[in-house]
């Protein structure tokens, strides 16, 4: 299968979930925690000029969406080699700026792509902590393309840690492009741009 040039449609996928109470979240399987992801994603407003009402619902949606996420685990593996070289400062730091980028760029954009989306599940494996949620959806432009979620059970709680986009991980996506950022110049740069990602996405 073809790979993708661009993932930013599918960031997202990491991270829209519904917040439950820890007793509810025991009943919410892998399937229904992707569902409940894909259907945050949809319920999102996006252009021109949004009213009070709907920025609060925004904000709601992926702020529970990130209380739902292994975002530490996320950071972690996307840093790979030199999240231990950071400081538990800067560890903090770059997870709170990688929050505010799903939020901001990835958010929005998967949710207007996904909006007209054809969904065909396929059969969860679940091993212990470990679940695969695969799905095919169906884009006019792209044709069929193949997801699968990555979840791992966190104090009773399915959370989503990577997602495949035709057999290409988004999370080693993230990676690479960190990586490249880093080894030419260095952990400060990156997070320079994307602050600067931030501050144009508000302008």
């Amino acid at each position: 299968m073809r790979s993708r040039k661009n993932p930013n449609y599918f960031l997202v996928l990491f991270l829209l979930l519904f917040s439950y109470s820890s007793a509810m979240a025991d009943d919410i399987s892998p399937r229904q925690t992707v569902e409940n992801l894909l259907s945050s994603i949809k319920n999102l407003k996006t252009g021109g000029q949004l009213s009070p009402e709907e920025l609060k619902a925004n904000h709601n949606l992926s702020h529970r969406a990130l209380a739902m996420m292994n975002l530490q685990e996320v950071s972690r593996k996307a840093l790979g080699k030199y999240w231990k070289k950071r400081t538990s400062e800067e560890q903090e730091g770059f997870i709170d700026l990688l929050g505010r980028m799903f939020i901001k760029e990835a958010f929005p954009n998967s949710g207007k792509f996904f909006s007209t989306l054809k969904l065909v599940y396929g059969d969860t494996e679940i091993k212990k902590s470990k679940a695969h949620v695969p799905l095919t959806v169906v884009h006019k432009e792209e044709g069929e393309i193949g997801i699968e979620f990555h979840l791992l059970k966190n104090q009773g709680q399915w959370q989503v840690v990577d997602v495949d986009l035709d057999e290409v991980s988004m999370r080693n996506n993230l990676r690479s492009q960190f990586y490249k950022i880093i080894n030419k110049n260095d952990y400060q740069d990156l997070v320079r741009r994307m602050e600067e990602k931030l501050k144009e996405s508000k302008s």
